[in-house]
């Protein structure tokens, strides 16, 4: 399987007898399903068929659904309905009783949803049911195309992805290759002070606090547990699917020990590579945050 990314776009038409149609859905990154539906007044009953519709193919992302009509099914003659319309005055009186402000136009409170309704020349309760099965199916169609149009963002998601573990990969390896002198620089360094402060401290005393500072500024586990999120990084894009959520997981520790490498060691070349290895994370945090 491949990842899919939650970004997306899709676009479909149709029609029914004399009634046409278009639906636009947009599909962009968030924590889970959150689907939103724009349907013309009285088609309201389709979004619960809708919603189930979308969580046969979708399971994350902030969901935008349009649909346009046009035709018979919305061609009926504007009314007022008079119970809303009240019931918004009522409100707005009330309202205003607070609140120091202007009254409202007529127009912004007939655009109140509810108070204007358009009446549709389908009264026949098995012509509306028609209307709503060909809609649902088209409606599927169309979350069709969406779900393909993020297969194809998740592909190039995929691509981006693998190449940032690639450079986490390489800087790895030269964080681990620039430890291996470590411990004879620290030595050397030690040395030095001692030669400047003019101490007379026995060689096996300066064995001794340079093995001690070495210690502390030992990577290697940093290091190792670098290499295992490399390899868990490449599993989970191989595996594919709805991985979004482990990857965004794995950016963490990902981070966490970048950190860690950045804080111990004291070699600038070490801290360039931490600190490069801390941008390339983040970059590819950007591109997980995508991935459903």
């Amino acid at each position: 399987m491949a990842i899919s990314s939650m970004t997306g776009f899709a676009r479909l038409d149709g029609s029914h007898g004399e009634t046409r149609w278009t639906f636009e859905i947009k599909s962009v990154n968030g924590r889970g399903l959150e689907p939103r539906f724009r349907t013309p007044p009285g088609f309201d009953f389709l979004e619960q068929e809708f919603r189930k519709a979308l969580t046969k193919k979708i399971t994350r992302g902030s969901i935008n659904v349009h649909l346009a009509l046009k035709g018979a099914a919305v061609g009926g003659a504007l009314s007022v309905n008079r119970v809303a319309l009240e019931s918004a005055i009522k409100f707005i009186a009330e309202i205003r009783t607070e609140l120091d402000c202007d009254k409202p136009r007529a127009e912004s409170i007939l655009a109140l949803r509810g108070v204007l309704e358009q009446e549709t020349t389908l009264d026949d309760e098995d012509e509306r049911k028609a209307l709503g099965d060909a809609l649902v199916l088209s409606y599927v169609n169309a979350i069709g195309l969406l779900a393909a149009s993020r297969l194809e963002e998740g592909r190039a998601l995929a691509v981006a992805i693998c190449d940032r573990i690639d450079e986490v990969e390489a800087l790895t390896k030269s964080a681990r290759g620039s430890a291996q002198s470590t411990l004879q620089a620290i030595r050397d360094r030690l040395k030095a002070q001692i030669t400047e402060l003019a101490a007379a401290i026995p060689e096996e005393r300066i064995a001794q606090e340079a093995a001690l500072l070495a210690v502390k500024a030992d990577i290697r586990e940093e290091l190792d547990r670098l290499d295992a999120h490399v390899a868990a990084g490449r599993s989970l894009i191989a595996e594919g699917g709805t991985v979004g959520r482990q990857l965004d997981f794995l950016m963490q520790e990902f981070n966490r020990e970048a950190n860690t490498l950045c804080s111990k060691v004291q070699d600038m070349e070490l801290k360039r590579i931490g600190l490069d290895m801390k941008t390339v994370i983040d970059q590819m945090r950007e591109q997980v945050q995508n991935v459903e």
